[in-house]
């Protein structure tokens, strides 16, 4: 199992990079931000600077969406990271959440987030491809190479993951419900004729090391409120039952609205109606054992990134542990089982 890192691009800069270049003294092989180009600094940009001031680790949006940039400016901002930096860049994309939704816009529908798909892995792996009548191609573009892993929720977004992207991710560390999902999402690829395996199962929120758990949940309760954007626009599609577990989808009854001048933060002041229940289910907290436990939980459903949210007060110490102790553990137990 990889691990990766998600950190939002608050000013100043610096203070993003100083936090990757940690992340990867600390073993994590990704650095991931929001994108959301209103409500934060231009990730892209930060890119390029945590690229040049580190050795091996990946970095990637997570997620950008196929609406608020143009899909072939995009796929030209990674292969150029690729040109500068080496092959290290990924993108992992989804419908759009907050880049859209603070502009009055809405998401993407999946079958623009389909095409989107092919035309930025096509053009950031240096092939051409058909766009609006024309066929285009970096002519400065050499072996770049790109990765696209689908965010998703609902079972149509689900299905549309197995059967073009690289790889699922998934935004919230339930068990039962990763389970649900994952089978959903390897289902899909092998009905296309695509190997399951061959797909990577990204799984995200919040990590946080420490014993206090009132203080813990308080501090990543937002998660739940994010996820909950999500899940109410699954509820408004499908009902509240039958469609996804309950699980996902009974908490959000008394979700009365979203404020995205505080998405993502600690101190987010609507997210109420999430229960800790929700909060422990969906994130991980607590000591280093019982983040180890819930980790190889998800190893075990063939769960092959853990990415963890930073949007927290204890972000150096909870590198520090998942660098010592988390990380070791894990790599320990996956080769044991293989």
């Amino acid at each position: 199992m990889d691990f990766g890192v998600v950190l939002q691009t608050n000013p100043p800069a610096a203070r993003t990079v100083q936090l990757a270049k940690l992340a990867e003294a600390h073993g994590f092989s990704h650095v991931w931000t929001f994108d959301s180009h209103l409500l934060w600094e231009e990730p892209y940009v930060i890119y390029s600077a945590i690229l040049a001031q580190t050795q091996r680790v990946t970095v990637g949006p997570f997620v950008t969406n196929p609406s608020t940039r143009d899909w072939t400016v995009t796929a030209s901002v990674f292969a150029t990271l690729n040109e500068m930096y080496g092959n290290r860049t990924i993108c992992g994309i989804g419908r759009g959440d907050s880049a859209v939704r603070v502009t009055n816009g809405q998401p993407a529908s999946l079958a623009e987030l389909r095409e989107s798909i092919h035309v930025i892995r096509e053009l950031g792996n240096s092939r051409p491809v058909e766009y609006k009548g024309a066929t285009l191609q970096f002519p400065w573009s050499r072996g770049s190479s790109l990765d696209v892993w689908v965010a998703a929720y609902g079972p149509l977004a689900l299905k549309l993951a197995g059967e073009v992207g690289d790889g699922f991710i998934l935004q919230l560390a339930d068990v039962d419900i990763a389970a649900w999902m994952i089978k959903t999402v390897r289902d899909a690829a092998a009905n296309v004729g695509r190997d399951p395996d061959a797909l990577a199962f990204c799984v995200a929120a919040p990590m946080y090391i420490g014993t206090d758990r009132a203080h813990m949940r308080d501090q990543c309760r937002w998660f739940g409120g994010m996820v909950g954007n999500h899940v109410a626009d699954i509820v408004k599609k499908y009902g509240h039952h039958g469609a996804v577990p309950d699980a996902l989808t009974d908490y959000i009854a008394g979700r009365t609205g979203y404020d995205y001048n505080t998405h993502g933060r600690a101190d987010n002041d609507h997210v109420d109606f999430v229960p800790d229940e929700i909060v422990d289910r969906f994130c991980i907290l607590g000591t280093a054992d019982e983040h180890i436990d819930k980790l190889r939980q998800l190893s075990s459903l063939g769960v092959t990134q853990f990415a963890g949210y930073l949007q927290h007060d204890n972000k150096e110490e909870t590198l520090r542990v998942y660098g010592e102790r988390v990380i070791p553990a894990i790599a320990e137990h996956v080769a044991a089982k293989s």
